[in-house]
């Protein structure tokens, strides 16, 4: 059995509203610094550092699980957790298709980089990253399993974009096995029976990454155990 201290819900330099401090390299430098040994890298609606994230936390011996955190057209945040770093880039480029036709405007939102794992820039996202796509949440979350992966609904108690927030109920069709929950928020019992409970950062910046507080326990430290752990629920 692995107990692995984790941060699962973190941005890089590629979601406008992240640090340009939050590279690749350096969110991964700083979970080992912090003593974590898994996190997820989770930008909006989009994979695309995913890749550079996956060689660092190699270099580091992190594991890392390929993630977005993926508007729906409800404005629900849905974390999407994806068994290797080649699926979340099918999804990314698959969503970006249902996202709105808007440029990004970097002087209002924030610089959106694709970064290589020598923290270079190797690209600019143009298209604004932070829209809702225009597909449902019933729909994201079927589509997310179809490509082996397992939907979360991000901080459901908090802000306008947390499930319990936005819609005010766990919609139970949906068959959710795991929910992230804001721990500095109170949040009713019941949305959480029977589900795995997840506390991440959801970090924009470096210090936000957890200290070494939550830990996973998984029969081997694998990307696929941690997926089956969602499935299984609580």
């Amino acid at each position: 059995m692995a107990t692995l201290y984790s941060d699962l819900h973190i941005h890089s330099c590629l979601s406008p509203c992240g640090s340009d401090d939050m590279t690749p390299a350096n969110l991964c430098g700083m979970a080992v610094v912090k003593g974590l040994q898994m996190i997820a890298l989770t930008d909006h609606n989009t994979a695309r550092n995913v890749p550079a994230a996956k060689a660092c936390c190699d270099a580091y011996g992190l594991l890392l699980i390929p993630g977005m955190e993926i508007t729906t057209k409800e404005e629900v945040h849905l974390l999407g957790y994806f068994p290797d770093v080649g699926t979340a880039l099918q999804f990314s480029d698959f969503i970006k298709g249902h996202m709105p036709k808007k440029k990004n405007r970097p002087s209002l939102f924030g610089n959106q980089l694709v970064m290589n794992e020598d923290d270079e820039v190797i690209d600019e996202e143009d298209a604004l990253l932070i829209g809702a796509s225009d597909l449902s949440l019933k729909e994201l979350t079927g589509l997310v399993r179809e490509a082996g992966g397992v939907p979360v609904p991000a901080h459901i108690n908090r802000g306008s974009n947390g499930l319990l927030v936005n819609l005010g109920f766990m919609p139970p069709d949906l068959d959710f096995t795991a929910v992230e929950v804001w721990r500095a928020l109170p949040c009713p019992h019941s949305p959480q029976t029977g589900k795995v409970v997840l506390h991440s950062s959801d970090a924009h910046y470096l210090g936000d990454i957890l200290e070494p507080e939550v830990t996973v326990h998984l029969p081997e430290p694998t990307v696929a155990a941690f997926l089956d752990y969602l499935r299984a629920g609580a």
